[in-house]
């Protein structure tokens, strides 16, 4: 069922904001059997990705990096620091996530190789915290959530680190998804967790900036649980491909409200 009556992180009291960022999984309580993978798109990330996957918990059964058609040393770089790597000739931060989730569903799953329980997203820029996994699915583990969005409220940004177009887009997408779905999302965030099979039931689509907003929006159709965690959130390291240009935020913007609208009218 739909958690109506959560409070938007946004808006947490003090004794609330400590209860939040004090709600994490200690990494001793995490089972070796807890299936826990984290999928990171990455395009032309040769500067941040080995910092990325540095601090990522050891108690993460695996991380895949899938190279978005990069042409600096991303690849090479993210396979030295341990990760799994792969390409994506198709640009575009959809295909880097359908890659990734393909990779997964081709694996042949036995005693050895165990069948994900939690998928984790997150960028290659190095923006957001990776040490804050624990927090992004402590509601899962704990709570029995079927998503987590890691919410980048404001007190917890590093000044400059979301852009303008950034932060209005934010706002009037989730304003809308409270008007037509009664949603209490308050960013679209990439930082996010979401049950294996429950990501699975989505049936995802996007191929380019829509992917987050569509997952969402099938959640909330579906009837899936979910919160938000507030995370901090830094200045990235190198220029942003979408909101780093004016062409690129413009295509995500159009993306995200046609998705929205999309599925208004379903």
């Amino acid at each position: 069922m739909l958690q109506k009556n959560q409070a938007s992180p946004g808006k947490l009291k003090k004794h609330e904001s400590e209860n939040y960022f004090n709600n994490e999984v200690k990494p001793e309580v995490i089972k070796p059997s807890a299936g826990i993978r984290v999928i990171i798109p990455a395009f032309n990330e040769e500067e941040s990705i080995a910092k990325v996957i540095a601090e990522i918990p050891e108690f993460v059964q695996e991380i895949i990096v899938v190279s978005n058609n990069s042409t600096d040393a991303t690849e090479k770089n993210a396979k030295k620091a341990g990760a799994t790597v792969l390409q994506e000739q198709q640009k575009g931060y959809g295909y880097a996530c359908l890659k990734g989730m393909d990779y997964i569903s081709k694996q042949p799953f036995d005693k050895l190789i165990r069948k994900p329980d939690i998928i984790v997203f997150l960028d290659g820029d190095y923006s957001d915290f990776p040490s804050e996994l624990t927090k992004i699915i402590a509601p899962i583990i704990e709570e029995d959530k079927d998503l987590v969005i890691g919410a980048r409220v404001k007190k917890c940004r590093e000044k400059g680190s979301m852009t303008f177009p950034q932060i209005f887009g934010n706002w009037l997408a989730t304003s809308l998804m409270k008007l037509f779905f009664n949603a209490r999302f308050s960013d679209l965030g990439p930082f996010r967790a979401i049950k294996y099979e429950k990501l699975l039931e989505l049936e995802m689509q996007d191929k380019t900036y829509g992917w987050t907003v569509e997952m969402q929006l099938k959640a909330l159709k579906k009837g899936f649980s979910y919160t938000e965690i507030p995370v901090h959130y830094k200045n990235r390291i190198g220029t942003s491909k979408v909101s780093g240009t004016v062409k690129g935020a413009i295509f995500a913007g159009i993306k995200i409200l046609g998705w929205i609208f999309k599925y208004s009218f379903k």
